[in-house]
């Protein structure tokens, strides 16, 4: 589907999917992306379940709601959890399942697929060196350095700043060398980014301002996989595999590839584990009609 498409449009073309002969017996799957896409097809029982790229987690919500109104069934939609389990909101329907952690992205980074990533672009002895020096596994050591960005997006989201990330430059906060974050630099170089992206941001607040919310937001209590995001952690792991536990090239080990690499070590098995899987089931058993998972043996 074109990403120009509005929801009513992304409707619609679900309905007409449904007209075709044995699209009565089709489940229709909204995800929020492309890359979304590449990971669950796997998982899917193609012959039942057609996967909907709706472009993004709003457009996933408002073509379930339409949808809905209508009493159209046989409609599963997957979002990223991003901050709704930290600001404590429940998904609005049964018909809408969240990520286990903020999104797959981390799902991915939580499961067996890091190791296999890790053994495929990573070097054996730097990462035991890396990990005997700070007690603590390489998993650990990435969420503790994406900590402060993913708090900052919270803030951002709370205070209504429209604070802009994406095509940030990572190494210019990110000390590739040990993997550790300047927060005030990050702080800096996100208020300067959104400038030159959409000029001066309203409500706006000082770089100090900003780094009490960020102080006063953090705490312990919190699901550091919750307040990470995935894309974060994932170019920050890049930085690593260049110098801290990898000795490879930057074009080499590129945020997008490592990304790609982490969906092809995502297999079944690591899936199957999930509350999303189990969430899964559990709405193929109350709809009984319907099919979205295949079956393994």
């Amino acid at each position: 589907m074109k990403k120009n498409l509005v929801p009513e449009d992304i409707a619609n073309e679900i309905r007409m999917e449904r007209r075709y002969p044995g699209g009565s017996l089709y489940t229709f799957l909204l995800v929020e992306g492309s890359t979304d896409e590449r990971v669950y097809k796997h998982f899917i029982a193609e012959d039942r379940c057609q996967i909907i790229v709706a472009h993004s987690k709003e457009n996933v919500i408002d073509v379930l709601a339409i949808l809905e109104k209508d009493n159209f069934l046989g409609v599963l939609a997957i979002a990223d959890a991003d901050f709704m389990v930290l600001e404590e909101k429940q998904p609005f329907s049964q018909n809408l399942l969240l990520t286990d952690m903020h999104d797959l992205e981390l799902m991915m980074i939580n499961s067996p697929a890091l190791e296999k990533v890790l053994a495929e672009l990573g070097s054996i002895e730097k990462i035991a060196k890396f990990e005997e020096k700070y007690q603590k596994n390489i998993r650990s050591l990435l969420i503790e350095c994406a900590i402060p960005i993913g708090y900052l997006r919270w803030v951002s989201l709370r205070e209504k700043l429209s604070l802009k990330f994406e095509a940030l430059k990572f190494e210019k906060f990110i000390h590739k060398e040990i993997l550790t974050i300047d927060t005030i630099q990050l702080i800096r170089i996100v208020q300067s980014h959104t400038t030159a992206n959409i000029g001066p941001h309203k409500p706006s607040l000082k770089d100090d301002e900003l780094h009490g919310r960020i102080q006063q937001l953090s705490s312990d209590s919190h699901d550091s996989w919750h307040v990470c995001c995935g894309h974060d952690v994932v170019s920050i792991l890049s930085l690593g595999l260049r110098k801290a536990i990898g000795s490879n090239n930057s074009q080499g080990v590129e945020t997008d590839h490592v990304e790609m690499c982490l969906r092809l070590a995502y297999e079944w098995s690591y899936f199957s584990q999930t509350q999303l899987y189990a969430a899964i089931q559990n709405w193929e058993r109350a709809n009984e009609t319907f099919i979205v998972l295949r079956a393994y043996s």
